[in-house]
């Protein structure tokens, strides 16, 4: 039975590699802009993102949801985590994320998150008034709002996988949006001492999105003597979401009780330039773990020739207290940094118990 359940989510990853047509995936720079929802790329977890998201492979517990959901399947028992970025620093952007990952039966992981994007308040502007210093006409506040459900197994000793659907929401004071999304990833462990990983990825697939509301609405007259004046509502175009195919290796070099992890990975995305991505994370004794990692794509060691607010470099450490050693509970504080141009960097620190 545990045979027919591999072949079975085997071939439901592979359809989805190669159901959605040439266009999803012939991505390249000259299609930036073209899709929405560019939410869904930003990594809101402070452990993954301090190596650039290089683990693909290797991801573990819920921080796996990111880069690869199968990884969440690693979860040992209860894993909670609370994490705060501030995007950008000096644009006000604000990301707060929460999650909690469960085990259920032997093989199995469910896992909930929240991610919820501010950016303050706005001061409304118009025709007539357009000054933005003048707060008589107020403000709003645009929010967006992912929910994710995820559920991974263990198939083997070996091969792990799972599946995530993403729940969208975007809005402004009177415009919204809604959709929907999947990601789905296989893990595969090998080695003596299980320290060569692989990781596949592929995610945000999901239909087209296109927002409505009283936004789109306003007041005319079919012709200049018409003494009416009905309300009109202005078309607008539905836009895809950002596609990505996320290919990773790493290796463990054990040391003892302390680990240096080597990981890279290849990102495929349908809208923007393909990134390649190398990270390091070295864990002493499990007390302290601290990463690094550099993603490069065309362009962006040269300022005149990136088109990405970020420049490449990230980092991050990790301080854990073991709270019951038996039981391997343990209590956390991440950070990560990852470095812009401009702006100050994207600055995330989370907090994540491990039951």
């Amino acid at each position: 039975m545990k045979n027919i359940y591999r072949y079975i989510f085997t071939v439901f990853v592979a359809a989805m590699l190669i159901i959605p047509s040439a266009d999803t995936f012939a991505g390249n720079k000259d299609r930036s802009g073209q899709a929405g929802a560019s939410e869904l790329l930003i990594n809101p977890w402070a452990g993954s993102s301090g190596w650039g998201g290089a683990n693909v492979a290797c991801a573990r517990g819920l921080e796996a949801l990111f880069t690869n959901v199968a990884g969440t399947a690693f979860t040992n028992r209860t894993e909670l985590i609370f994490a705060n970025t501030d995007y950008l620093k000096g644009a006000d952007v604000n990301i707060m994320n929460f999650g909690i990952s469960q085990r259920i039966g032997e093989t199995g992981a469910l896992t909930i998150a929240i991610m919820a994007m501010g950016f303050g308040d706005i001061s409304r502007t118009t025709i007539t008034n357009p000054d933005p210093t003048d707060a008589s006409i107020g403000t709003y506040s645009p929010s967006l709002l992912n929910i994710n459900i995820a559920y991974a197994k263990a198939f083997s000793n070996s091969i792990y996988g799972g599946f995530n659907i993403k729940i969208i929401s975007e809005s402004i004071a009177d415009m919204s949006a809604q959709g929907i999304a999947i990601d789905a990833g296989i893990q595969y462990v090998t080695g003596e001492m299980e320290n060569i990983k692989f990781g596949i990825s592929l995610k945000n697939v999901g239909p087209t999105m296109k927002f409505s509301g009283d936004g789109l609405t306003f007041r005319g007259f079919y012709t200049p003597f018409s003494t009416t004046s009905p309300t009109f509502e202005q078309r607008v175009s539905d836009f895809e979401l950002p596609a990505q195919l996320m290919i990773g290796g790493a290796y463990d070099f054990l040391f003892g009780e302390s680990r240096f992890t080597l990981a890279g990975a290849f990102i495929s995305n349908s809208f923007t330039k393909d990134q390649v991505t190398l990270g390091g994370e070295f864990s002493l004794r499990k007390y302290l773990v601290l990463r690094a990692g550099y993603t490069y794509e065309e362009g962006i060691t040269t300022k005149a020739d990136r088109t990405s607010v970020f420049t490449g470099p990230s980092a991050g450490i990790s301080v854990q207290i073991p709270l019951n050693k038996e039981k391997g509970s343990i209590f956390a504080v991440d950070y990560s940094y990852r470095d812009t141009d401009p702006f100050d960097g994207v600055h995330t620190i989370g907090a994540r118990i491990s039951l």
